[in-house]
């Protein structure tokens, strides 16, 4: 086990290679969440100490209220493939929604999809690496279109209704609704 305060170039790469990555949050009460994520392009390295994932709609929005909350976030990535290697990315995030100032300077970053509810944004305090010897090969078969796809089909005006009932979490902590739908690039 090794860790480091910044994300090195073979990070970096072993990151860009990986189809899915997990996302584990928490607020002093209530649950802890744990969210696999995925999508080509969503997640990307944007300095030794930042990150930031591209975040659609969906069933919940629980990573968002214990960032507000909160604001501690675990990123964890397990190469598949060969070497075996287990990577953490430990920091503090933020939601960005599209009404946010600041918005426009990070959503350059990405492809933007079908309904794209936000950007959360992340301090990377700490990186750990681990062995990854328990983690079995895996061949992913193919991405997993659905999601983008309903949004693509989404009457705009209805979404943006539906997201702006969803103000907290399940646990009751407050989210902030984006006002806009996200129709992709």
């Amino acid at each position: 086990m090794e860790f480091t305060d910044h994300i090195t170039p073979a990070h970096e790469a072993m990151i860009a290679a990986q189809p899915v990555y997990f996302v584990a949050t928490a607020a002093a009460d209530g649950r802890i969440n744990l969210s696999p994520k995925g999508l080509d392009g969503t997640f990307q390295v944007l300095g030794p100490n930042r990150v930031a994932y591209l975040d659609l709609g969906g069933s919940g929005n629980e990573t968002h209220a214990h960032l507000a909350a909160d604001g501690r976030i675990t990123i964890m990535m397990c190469n598949f493939q060969q070497p075996a290697l287990i990577l953490r990315l430990y920091g503090h995030g933020r939601a960005v929604l599209p009404q946010d100032p600041d918005w426009a300077e990070l959503a350059a970053h990405f492809t933007l999809l079908p309904g794209t509810r936000q950007i959360f944004d992340i301090a990377v305090e700490s990186v750990q690496t681990s062995c990854g010897w328990g983690v079995p090969i895996m061949q992913v078969d193919h991405e997993r279109a659905t999601l983008p796809k309903y949004h693509a089909q989404s009457d705009p005006e209805k979404w943006v209704a539906k997201l702006a009932t969803r103000t907290s979490s399940i646990d009751g902590l407050p989210t902030r609704a984006t006002d806009r739908f996200i129709a992709g690039s």
